[in-house]
């Protein structure tokens, strides 16, 4: 993540994924660890609260001219649309509603999708859960860029193009490295989604669409709260694959920072 790429491949390694090892560790030298394990009654009041400001934020904001929306949907819904993906991956844990109910999960993922503008949430738990099962593993694990994204951007101006680009290719990479066919829950989420933005411009206009969906790609690309994407998974020094961040943004992120 350098300057310039030195190399001209990923590096390869026949060890078992890090997070195993450092679990166990981090178990046995903090158990107490455990006690804060298991679903967060809050979640669902906080990100439903969420959703809702977005909801009236659209309303007010639609009626500006066109020259307050890009900053508008960079500062403020960009910061809680990209809160609401992060909520979106709680739902994709069941930290919601608990493990017994899988389907309260699913829909309340529906729910929280809504402002985000684009159908996403069953999707990224179908994708997300393997990215756990087999993190770094080629392929499968599609956190992880592909052999073109490593070759080709690789110097300072090119990297800040995939930082920028960072969701378009988050979002492509599963359909070309692995693709899998959608299944009901994805076919529900699409329909609602895409309902929901229909009512959006009716209400709205095309400058509420705007909002909402500028506000995702640019939240997600070249910007603070999207710094989480990289930290998780690159490695700048030999031996550690993931870094973590103590600061006040993880009061926005549900605390994706302590990674």
């Amino acid at each position: 993540m350098g300057g310039q790429v030195s190399r001209s491949d990923f590096m390869w390694v026949y060890t078992q994924q890090p997070h195993v090892a450092r679990r166990k560790i981090i178990l046995e030298k903090y158990p107490q660890i455990k006690k804060l394990m298991g679903p967060d009654d809050r979640l669902k009041y906080i990100s439903s609260l969420m959703v809702i400001f977005q909801l009236v934020s659209c309303y007010y904001i639609s009626q500006l001219s066109y020259k307050w929306i890009v900053p508008l949907a960079y500062c403020l819904g960009g910061v809680i649309n990209h809160s609401l993906t992060l909520a979106i991956h709680e739902t994709s844990h069941n930290m919601v509603f608990g493990n017994k109910y899988p389907l309260a999960n699913r829909l309340f993922g529906m729910w929280l999708n809504l402002p985000i503008g684009v159908p996403m949430s069953i999707s990224f738990k179908k994708y997300h859960l393997e990215h756990h099962r087999f993190m770094g593993a080629d392929v499968v694990d599609t956190d992880l860029p592909t052999k073109f994204e490593g070759l080709f951007f690789r110097n300072r101006p090119l990297k800040l193009l995939w930082v920028f680009l960072q969701p378009l290719f988050y979002s492509l990479r599963p359909i070309v490295t692995n693709p899998k066919p959608p299944n009901g829950l994805e076919i529900l989420n699409t329909f609602i989604q895409l309902s929901f933005d229909g009512i959006v411009f009716y209400v709205c206009g095309l400058k509420g669409l705007v909002y909402f969906i500028l506000g995702t790609l640019l939240s997600t690309g070249l910007h603070p709260m999207a710094a989480h994407f990289i930290a998780e998974h690159y490695m700048f020094e030999k031996g550690y694959e993931t870094y973590s961040y103590y600061g006040p943004w993880n009061l926005l992120t549900f605390n994706v920072g302590y990674h």
